[in-house]
């Protein structure tokens, strides 16, 4: 099977370099038209200039491929909403959204302003939903669509002084989460895709010899399956240095407590049992979730369920 984007439309913010150029060109390398996105700021977020954007268009373009820069800013929805009514005019769809623009301010929590936290969450997730929220309509009138949601092992598994970041990228699972609910019955399928590569968000954090294997290129060929015809539904896929794993997010069976034995001290007891792995379970919805506790409640005090 060749995976190839021929007569899609595809968005990608944050493209101006690193990850988000690496996945524009592939996207177009493979037959996609697509929306180089890129505000043009610094790593911190500040500053602004289209120059980022319009290099990779350029090399999209000398390869022989579709795409036109915009410099919204992600956080902006009326800049986002611009960008795809630009789209829309011009190629009249938009097929795939890759949410990939951010910004880094690293500082050990006690250190970090209420402002450092809001901006990184901001581009991030606010970002993520503003430019989702956008193509939303497009994709479900033509009952077709692809969102990628960019994570990361800092927000799956923690990382020191990236309380923001942290918290913006497991944000985005939950967006994403919602969203496959929403958008399964229009065929819009969306994934999230946990990257490790070096960019210039990452180079001065990694150690010598790594970055040469941590190469934006080797996280692409994830990407592009995420958003490919026969897409996975729900999934967060990990890529690192050419390795690609799936985190999976599981619930334990554990146990009901009733009314004289729901106290503290029985879940200290307990908590062995409450964390036994065996019969763990991945929900598709919260709904399923909460079902199995009241129905584990109601066989407790012989509640007929329905």
């Amino acid at each position: 099977m060749t995976i190839r984007f021929d007569q899609r439309v595809a968005v990608v913010t944050g493209a101006g370099a690193g990850l988000g150029r690496e996945h524009a060109l592939g996207l177009a390398q493979r037959g996609a038209r697509v929306v180089v996105n890129d505000f043009g700021g610094g790593v911190d977020g500040a500053g602004g200039s289209a120059g980022p954007a319009t290099e990779t268009v350029r090399l999209i373009l000398e390869a022989g491929g579709e795409a036109f820069a915009h410099a919204a800013d992600v956080t902006k929805p009326d800049q986002v909403q611009d960008m795809v009514t630009q789209t829309m005019k011009r190629w009249g769809r938009v097929d795939i959204l890759v949410n990939n623009a951010g910004i880094l301010r690293d500082r050990t929590f006690a250190k970090m302003t209420s402002e450092d936290f809001a901006a990184v969450v901001a581009v991030h997730l606010q970002g993520s939903a503003n430019c989702s929220l956008a193509v939303w309509p497009h994709m479900k009138e033509a009952n077709y669509g692809r969102i990628v949601m960019t994570s990361s092992s800092s927000g799956i598994y923690g990382n020191f002084g990236q309380a923001n970041y942290g918290a913006a990228k497991m944000g985005v699972v939950g967006l994403m989460n919602v969203l496959h609910i929403e958008g399964a019955k229009n065929n819009i399928r969306v994934n999230t895709i946990a990257p490790g590569a070096a960019t210039r968000m990452t180079q001065d954090l990694l150690p010598p010899g790594v970055i040469e294997l941590m190469s934006p290129k080797t996280v692409t060929p994830g990407l592009l399956f995420l958003v490919s015809e026969d897409a996975p539904l729900r999934v967060i896929l990990c890529a690192t240095a050419g390795g690609f794993a799936r985190t999976m997010i599981y619930e334990t069976e554990g146990v009901w407590l009733g009314e004289e034995d729901c106290t503290p001290e029985n879940v200290a007891a307990l908590f062995p049992q409450i964390s036994d792995p065996n019969g763990q379970h991945v929900y598709e919805s919260g709904s399923p979730q909460v079902a199995k506790f009241v129905g584990k409640a109601a066989a407790g005090k012989g509640v007929k369920l329905g």
